[in-house]
């Protein structure tokens, strides 16, 4: 297959080019707009039960949960005459939208509501409300809301929080992250390519084969839009990794194909010989980091099912324009690859040989440090597993809880009005309430003054409020607030002292739930989307992680036709993600180094991001692992000798995949410099995984491995070799493999 790509790419180079530039024209044209059509939610299942809560409570009860906060401050004090003529201007204007309801605020509250509304100093008071929208419609709804409310006038400022403003400011910073990450990585990858490569017109090709994966998966986002929802955050991931594969697999081929240039062959046969071999390991690479994405799909949350149709689509873009597109280019440039070395002049002013002759496999240092590694192979293994078992210890303390504003910056509306809705607000604050909706309950007050009775004398609730009064204490003292009952049914708001997201806040939910209810009822609020969050992720981990390491084991063993192999890089990418994990605990979580990276620590991490970076980075070090074999296995075919095999196949390919890290890592780290914590988060996670797997793990302790294992590396029981030998995936110029089989060493 791979044979026919590549002399149909060569046989006609120009049309495949002009066809790819018309292409990524029409592409451009279509995802263009991608942005504007995705969400900025899809952290709890669409079918959870505080999904439906909040549901019952906008359609049955004028939108009784508000997803926005006006806050008004003035030193003149919330009750002066200039801050409640402002405040009930607020509050008419929002009931003029038809986009709002169930608007209440401090002015117009009954007094049983008002203090809650009001700050303990007396100089901001709170307009609540709900949007009506979803989760691409809030966003939009928020940012008109504050170009048209939100403006600071005669001493008395106003400032928008709730989770619409989150969701709107959240999208203001993605596309701004996003235009920042694309500026440090693409100068900086050049950078780098020109120093790996030399010349300039090698260092482009990769760059362009990353933007054309860009602009096509931006287009492919746009269509599932269509039919699903996306998330925003996707957008990240669609720049870095289209980014990230196009230059590694571009770096395979071009590389391959300058190393077939060097020994004699012709263009036209060095960039078919470059398909056969780099482009198989492209293909192998590509398809285990798509179907480790594709894992995602499992989960019932569509943030996480964007990222597997983002990582598919640009896998899939940046393999086939690796393939079909990159060897058209490397045809036409023919020797003229290798024109504009910018390193010739540079070894001319030092004095050195401007074209020194290629150094052989032998004599480089990567086979030096081969040799060096397998000779201490026991020690080496040693300290390298308990290293990495070591940094991955503080995982085991790991906390999971939802995101809220704290995500943001600390110069974010939304994170400044969501600390203070903490600090002075406990009572009105959305994000401390969890709400009880009573469905097409018909039942007395008697019985619901006892159920507010005992929820409200739950440690560290302050208040509940029912359809039978107010309750603090377990003492009725106050009447109903209106509304909290009709004829769909009955609901109760139950706040809090506690984070919602911390354990001590779980805690409290769980005993709110085993609070015995007149009717059967249904939770809603932070707290209980946190809840219905984690059960959902975890009750669907056990199966992610089974297609991933079954589909991990298949294609290995497609690849190498070993048993042992594939065993062998699951466990050295665990190993390799579980430091990641316990330096994300470390530093997100506990909060160290958050003063440098200029995020807030909240005592626990967003539970999707782990999951997110497993299947990820578990497809990212798979591509490093079977660029690795594909050069080990190549010698082994024809030496049968394990310790050459490794030494020569490290030597060919430890520079290439080396610097293919380091460009992954620039391109993936660009996104620490977000400003939502949790995709910084990614990149520093993703960013040490690519480059302690590049080092420690295949530099290191793969060879000791390899070495430890010898001639069993290449086993399989009989009937599996025998079942390779018919549907194994080999190049079709290479030697037929003749995996080890049971009894043979």
């Amino acid at each position: 297959m791979l044979t026919g790509i590549a002399r149909f790419s060569t046989s006609r180079p120009r049309t495949v080019l002009v066809a790819a530039l018309v292409f990524a024209v029409l592409c451009g044209i279509a995802g263009i707009t991608a942005a504007s059509h995705l969400k900025s939610g899809g952290f709890t299942p669409a079918d959870a039960e505080s999904t439906r809560a909040t549901e019952l409570l906008a359609d049955n009860f004028d939108g009784a949960a508000p997803n926005f906060v006006l806050l008004i401050e003035a030193e003149a004090g919330a009750d002066a005459p200039a801050t409640r003529a402002a405040g009930l201007g607020l509050v008419d204007a929002l009931r003029a939208r038809t986009d709002v309801r169930g608007v209440q605020s401090y002015w117009t509250a009954p007094p049983t509501l008002s203090p809650a509304l009001r700050a303990s100093d007396g100089k901001s008071a709170l307009i609540a409300a709900y949007l009506v929208g979803d989760e691409s419609e809030l966003p939009r709804i928020a940012g008109e809301i504050g170009d048209q409310l939100g403006t600071d006038r005669d001493g008395i400022r106003v400032r928008q929080g709730g989770i619409a403003s989150i969701y709107n400011d959240v999208n203001i910073q993605t596309t701004r992250d996003l235009a920042v990450a694309e500026g440090v990585a693409i100068p900086l990858s050049m950078i780098v390519l020109v120093l790996v490569f030399g010349s300039l017109v090698a260092a482009s090709l990769p760059l362009a084969i990353g933007l054309f994966a860009i602009v096509v998966t931006l287009a492919i986002l746009r269509l599932f839009t269509l039919f699903t929802d996306v998330s925003i955050y996707a957008l990240n991931l669609t720049t870095a990794l289209g980014l990230a594969l196009a230059i590694d697999y571009s770096l395979f081929i071009v590389s391959r194909y300058r190393e077939e240039l060097t020994a004699g062959r012709d263009p036209v046969a060095a960039t078919i010989r470059a398909v056969q071999t780099a482009g198989r390991t492209v293909l192998f690479s590509a398809l285990t980091v798509a179907l480790s994405m594709a894992v995602l799909v499992v989960f019932d949350l569509y943030f996480l099912k964007s990222f597997a149709y983002t990582g598919v689509a640009v896998v899939a873009a940046a393999a086939a324009a690796s393939i079909v597109v990159l060897p058209a280019a490397l045809v036409l440039l023919g020797h003229r690859v290798n024109s504009a070395d910018l390193r010739v002049p540079l070894r001319r002013l030092f004095g050195r040989d401007p074209h020194p002759r290629p150094v052989p496999p032998e004599e480089s240092g990567w086979y030096r440090l081969a040799h060096g590694v397998m000779r201490r192979a026991a020690p080496i293994a040693v300290v390298l597993i308990a290293l990495l078992l070591t940094l991955g210890a503080p995982f085991l303390g790991v906390k999971f809880g939802f995101p809220d504003d704290r995500v943001l910056p600390t110069s974010s509306a939304a994170h400044q009005v969501g600390d203070i809705l903490r600090e002075d607000f406990p009572r009105a604050d959305p994000g401390a309430i969890t709400t009880i909706v009573l469905d097409g309950y018909r039942g007395d007050e008697t019985a619901l003054g006892a159920y507010a009775t005992q929820l409200s004398q739950i440690n560290d609730v302050p208040a509940v409020l029912s359809p039978a009064g107010v309750y603090i204490g377990g003492a009725r003292v106050a009447p109903a607030p209106p509304g909290m009952t009709n004829d769909t049914g009955a609901y109760l708001t139950v706040s809090t002292r506690l984070d919602p997201y911390s354990e001590a806040g779980q805690d409290q939910l769980a005993q709110i739930r085993a609070t015995a209810a007149p009717a059967p009822a249904l939770y809603g609020g932070a707290a209980a989307s946190n809840a219905d969050s984690l059960d959902s992720l975890g009750a669907r981990m056990p199966l992610a992680l089974t297609l991933i390491a079954l589909a991990t084991f298949v294609v290995l063993f497609l690849f190498t036709g070993s048993v042992v192999l594939p065993i062998k890089a699951l466990v050295l990418n665990t190993l390799s993600l579980a430091a990641a994990f316990g330096a994300m605990v470390w530093i997100f979580q506990e909060g160290h180094l958050s003063g440098l990276l200029g995020f807030t620590a909240v005592g626990h991490i967003v539970p999707t991001m782990p999951i997110l970076m497993f299947c990820l980075a578990f497809g990212l070090s798979m591509d490093y692992e079977v660029f690795l074999l594909s050069r080990i296995r190549e010698e082994w075919l024809v030496t049968r000798d394990n310790n050459r095999a490794v030494a020569i196949g490290l030597a060919r390919t430890g520079r290439i995949f080396t610097a293919a890290a380091l460009l992954m890592a620039i391109v993936l780290g660009a996104m620490i410099t977000s400003k939502v914590s949790f995709m910084q988060m990614m990149g520093l996670g993703l960013t040490l995984t690519v480059l302690a797997d590049a080092t420690l793990i295949r530099g290191l302790l793969a060879p000791a491995l390899m070495r430890l294992l010898g001639p069993l590396n290449w086993w399989a029981p009989a009937p599996l070799a025998r079942l390779h030998a018919r549907i194994g995936l080999s190049e079709e110029s290479e030697p037929t493999p003749e995996p080890v089989t049971a009894g043979r060493t």
